[in-house]
């Protein structure tokens, strides 16, 4: 079953958050917390934080999103890397929970009422992988009523990303989108260097 893979990381997180959702404990313990960690060497929380959501919206946009490249990415991970294909996938999204909070571990590890949940740049990983594979896919974004070229998508995205980072005034993890989201394109040129040859070939063919 080609998307086997894919139903392994998202119904224990929709299981997961649905039950943090009402478990406040549960919640609390696996949320990312960068003090608990520093303090209390929780290393855990690098990954549990992304099986768990804010609300009910949090978790839909995150896994309808996962879903929807998860399955362009396995198709063509199936096609590169045949029976190491699941293996590959699950390198590229467990390491970006922990790598895309990586900084604001180092930003916030003394503050203690900082925390994060969802697994939006593990998502984000995955989003920037499916871009270097597919580039001239088109994205259809809410509000917006044309479609929108991937590459460029990709490049406005984290544009806006950094910017919303270095403003600091939202509750969006947007440190954790824009680190997810470079590790997408880092894991895929060490994965499969020559996919960035075929990536400018389709952008400027």
């Amino acid at each position: 079953m080609e998307n086997l893979i894919l139903y392994t990381i998202l119904l224990p997180t929709i299981i997961v958050s649905i039950m943090a959702f009402k478990n406040f404990d549960l919640m609390d313990k696996f949320k990312f917390n960068p003090a608990h960690i520093q303090n209390s060497k929780e290393w855990y929380r690098f990954f549990s934080y992304g099986f768990v959501h804010s609300d009910y919206m949090h978790l839909g946009i995150n896994m309808w999103v996962f879903w929807i490249f998860g399955q362009g990415i396995i198709w063509h991970f199936n096609y590169f890397f045949e029976d190491l294909a699941n293996l590959y996938f699950l390198a590229l999204y467990i390491p970006a929970l922990a790598i895309s909070v990586i900084p604001s571990y180092l930003k916030h590890r003394n503050n203690v009422f900082y925390n994060a949940v969802g697994a939006s740049g593990a998502v984000s990983a995955i989003v920037y992988a499916s871009i270097i594979l597919a580039p001239t896919s088109n994205l259809y974004l809410f509000l917006v009523p044309f479609p929108i070229p991937a590459w460029l998508f990709g490049i406005l995205y984290l544009v806006y990303t950094v910017i919303m980072d270095k403003r600091g005034n939202s509750n969006i993890g947007h440190s954790a989108h824009l680190w997810g989201a470079l590790f997408g394109l880092f894991f895929m040129l060490i994965a499969k260097p020559d996919v960035y040859i075929y990536f400018f070939q389709q952008i400027f063919s």
